[in-house]
């Protein structure tokens, strides 16, 4: 039996201790919204991430039949499309990406993810860790103000730090400590020697011994609390005392005079490959990754820490922020129907993601995608057909996901009187 091109989804919800709790989270908002089945809000519980995709760690059902996505799309793969099929192996249903929602109170972990083939061998060697074998690019998109430390800050930036902080610079033994001040005014700042001496540093202060650096971390925060910040410290003043405030003696608190802290605003998003040390602060925001949940950990959390294995597999790229944003563009294929589609396009084959805005009382062609998508409303309300008849089409609001299948054209309508009809969608083409 043929399956209709466009149905809705039922996501999956995740409550870790740094969600947002209650009704101030977007993940819960939404799913309360939405009538998720079998959710139930707990108004004093941390609701972190709302999972949509077909991970097996947490895969996304079909509303109604309460089959599982990967099943239905494998038993049906024109909805997949047969180029995104063969391109990535995907006869078995299991779409590229993984679509997510982020909902943050407390700081995540000091983390990375692996490139492809260091995702097989962790797999390999430590399957109850490392979850799959695939790489996990990922990309944010915020949906309120947002905060994240991400890459590594130019070198200058360190070194400027290590100059004015003693007590992060006593964690780094000195001869390191010199070499890297030397190299940090370089004009090669990512060549060989510049990196090694990055690694050097950073791994330094990843391995320093516990009460060494507890000792230090507290005189700092010591300092700090009674305003005694020089000047060259003071736009990591705030962001150190709210990670240790979080994490007490934690040495990822150091990591703020190594990582580069970016301030989003909606609508602003970045994006982190393979190798590159992050961690999110604060903030709701749609996230979307290839479909993996390989994370390697080494500060502020107290989860599993890899440390060899995150300090091995950094890149050690030391750039500004605007290294990691994604500016959004127009969608093309949607540009002679409406100027409500910005297309964020990362530099990786799994996934794209638009952010749809209808205007109340108006409506939209989305031209045919050849791949599959899955889309979440996150204002607003109407409907979105795909037909020639008045019952080819489901009816969307808040809360809301929903799968739209390869090569199919949709019709996108706004009917909520006082808002627009918002939409994000990811997607995959094959190319």
């Amino acid at each position: 039996m043929a399956s209709p091109p466009v149905f809705k989804i039922v996501p999956t919800t995740q409550r870790y201790d740094w969600g947002k709790v209650g009704l101030n989270s977007k993940v819960a908002q939404f799913a309360a919204a939405s009538k998720i089945p079998g959710f139930t809000l707990d108004d004093q519980a941390p609701y972190a991430e709302l999972w949509m995709g077909t991970h097996p760690s947490s895969p996304s059902r079909v509303l109604g039949s309460n089959e599982l996505l990967s099943k239905h799309l494998a038993a049906h793969p024109n909805l997949m499309g047969a180029r995104v099929i063969q391109r990535f192996n995907a006869a078995d249903g299991n779409i590229p990406f993984l679509f997510k929602v982020l909902a943050i109170e407390k700081a995540l972990s000091i983390q990375t993810h692996p490139d492809k083939k260091t995702a097989e061998i962790l797999h390999q060697q430590q399957p109850n860790v490392y979850k799959d074998a695939n790489h996990k690019p990922e990309m944010a998109v915020a949906l309120t103000p947002f905060t994240a430390l991400c890459g590594f800050l130019p070198l200058p930036e360190i070194a400027k730090y290590l100059q004015s902080t003693p007590e992060f610079a006593s964690l780094i033994p000195d001869a390191i400590n010199s070499e890297f001040i030397s190299l940090s005014s370089s004009a090669t700042p990512s060549g060989p020697k510049e990196k090694a001496a990055l690694k050097a540093v950073f791994s330094a202060v990843m391995t320093a011994d516990a009460k060494t650096f507890k000792a230090h971390l507290r005189g700092l925060t010591h300092r700090y609390k009674n305003g005694e910040a020089k000047d060259d410290e003071r736009n990591v003043q705030d962001l150190v005392l709210r990670l240790n405030d979080q994490f007490p003696d934690d040495i990822g608190v150091f990591c703020a005079f190594m990582l580069n802290y970016v301030k989003l605003e909606p609508g602003e998003a970045i994006f982190l490959a393979a190798g590159e040390p992050h961690a999110y602060v604060t903030g709701d925001i749609m996230e979307c990754m290839a479909t993996s949940d390989n994370v390697i950990r080494a500060g502020l959390t107290p989860k599993l820490r890899d440390i060899p294995n995150l300090v091995s597999g950094l890149t050690y790229q030391a750039a500004s922020p605007e290294k990691h944003l994604v500016k959004p563009t127009p969608f093309a294929r949607a540009s002679m129907f409406a100027s409500t589609a910005s297309l964020y396009d990362p530099p990786v084959p799994e996934f794209s993601v638009l952010e749809l805005k209808i205007k109340t009382g108006e409506s939209e062609n989305q031209p045919p995608i050849d791949g599959p998508s899955i889309a979440i409303v996150t204002e607003g309300s109407g409907s979105v057909g795909w037909g020639s008849v008045d019952s080819d089409s489901v009816t969307l609001s808040v809360g809301d996901v929903f799968f739209i299948g390869a090569s199919t054209e949709v019709k996108l309508c706004s009917n909520d009187r006082t808002s627009p009809l918002v939409i994000y969608r990811a997607f995959v083409v094959a190319v």
